[in-house]
């Protein structure tokens, strides 16, 4: 890779602040959710925002392929693919809660280039490009330097999660050994950490969409993005972000 990554990374992060603020004219307004082949929750923010995103995208970079959580696949030439959740927690969402986040991440064979994580009701913008910098709102952003889990906070999206894929006894013995067991789920944990608010996030369920621009983000900010097994990647069946000092404490208790 030459060239920097500049332009790529304002991009996320307007088309992301964009996008958010079509979800904040249907936040807290009661609207409803319909359900998807998977029984995961949709509704008309999550449509309208990706779409809009897919149009920035398609004028900016027309070559560049996307990949969608609502509309699915575009395929471009370029050999890098702009992956996109429109909503990361719509279920956060539907509740009424500002725990949702718009998530852009540019995927490419060497990995993501760049990417942002924006919470809409919190006005709170996250991003990142390989050379650049994570950057939060406007000021550079690096992960905390506690150095133990047993001084740690760490997050979670569900607890019901971790016994859905057999791995309560995960879940048991990281809640024991961490000074705080939060869940501030979703792509809100993985932005505490890249933040230096939390150490370590936990998924035991994970699609490209809903961490596309956590790699980058955690690599700029000094922490680690990675599956179960320990491979930095966005398209593992999982995923944990650390901040890189207390990593291998953490895979002590779920690599494998």
């Amino acid at each position: 890779m030459t060239g920097s990554l500049k332009r790529e990374l304002d991009f996320a992060a307007e088309a992301a602040r964009r996008a958010g603020g079509i979800t904040l004219g249907y936040f807290q307004s009661g609207v409803e959710a319909d359900l998807k082949e998977d029984e995961s929750p949709v509704t008309i923010a999550d449509r309208e925002a990706e779409q809009e995103i897919r149009r920035l995208i398609r004028q900016a970079y027309p070559d560049d392929g996307i990949l969608g959580e609502e509309f699915g696949k575009r395929e471009g030439s370029s050999g890098r693919v702009w992956i996109v959740d429109p909503i990361d927690g719509t279920k956060t969402f539907v509740q009424g809660v500002p725990l949702y986040g718009v998530l852009i991440g540019l995927d490419s064979a060497e990995g993501v280039l760049a990417g942002a994580a924006y919470l809409p009701a919190l006005d709170e913008m996250v991003c990142a490009a390989r050379g650049e910098g994570c950057w939060w709102n406007g000021q550079r952003s690096q992960v905390s330097q506690v150095a133990s889990l047993s001084a740690a906070c760490a997050c979670y999206t569900s607890e019901r999660s971790f016994d859905t894929q057999n791995r309560g006894d995960i879940r048991d013995r990281v809640a024991a050994a961490t000074r705080l067991w939060r869940g501030w789920g979703d792509c809100y944990g993985h932005i505490l950490v890249a933040t230096g608010r939390a150490e370590a996030m936990f998924d035991p369920v994970m699609n490209p969409w809903d961490c596309a621009p956590f790699e980058v983000i955690m690599a700029e900010a000094g922490g680690t993005f990675t599956d179960w097994t320990g491979e930095p990647t966005i398209h593992g069946t999982d995923a944990v972000s650390t901040n890189g000092h207390v990593y291998e404490e953490v895979m002590s208790f779920i690599g494998s």
